[in-house]
This record gives structure tokens, sequence and C-alpha cells, in this order.
């Protein structure tokens, strides 16, 4: 067995992880149709359209992306809204007293 072959298998069996950490093509198909479930714009399209597995995955980078763009606009908006109350309000004392 030339060193080439050997070093070939080694990297084969070292990436299978011995078989109890992959999972089948029917287990990734069934995540990814999941997945495709819990975005907006994937959801939109017809069911039996199929679509490709990196098309999913970037359609989910993007919507995740687009979440923290608005958590961190709607953290921008609250913080103005308490800065512009009044300290001592006690509506503005209980929402603090929530966020915290």
């Amino acid at each position: 067995m030339s060193s080439r072959s050997r070093s070939s298998r080694s990297r084969q069996s070292s990436s299978s992880g011995g078989g109890s950490t992959r999972i089948s093509e029917d287990q990734v198909l069934d995540l990814l149709s999941k997945l495709q479930l819990l975005i907006p714009e994937a959801r939109s399209r017809r069911s039996g359209n199929r679509v490709s597995a990196s098309k999913v995955l970037q359609e989910t980078c993007n919507y995740i992306k687009s979440l923290h763009q608005e958590v961190d606009d709607l953290s921008d908006r609250l913080a103005e809204l308490l800065a512009s109350m009044d300290v001592d309000n006690a509506q503005a004392a209980m929402i603090r007293n929530l966020l915290m």
C-alpha cells in the first residue's frame, strides 16, 4: 500500500467520526425542510418546489442577519424612548425594572 492511499484512508476514517456523528441524507433533507418552514421568504413558496440546500442556508443566514438588525434598531429606539421619559415617572421606572 502506498503512503498516498494510506493518508487518504486515514482522512476518510477520521472525517467519518466512526459513524456515530454522521446523519443520513434523509435527516438532512428533513432538517432543511423544517428550517425552510421557519424562514418567511422560503415559507411563501409553494411546498412542491424543491430548493437547494445552499439556497435554504443562504436565506436562513440573511433572515438571521435581518433579525439581528431589527433587534439593534428596536434597542436603539427603546433607549431613545427611555432617555426622553421623565426619570421620576413611575411608568419609566417599571419599564426599566422589566428590562433589567
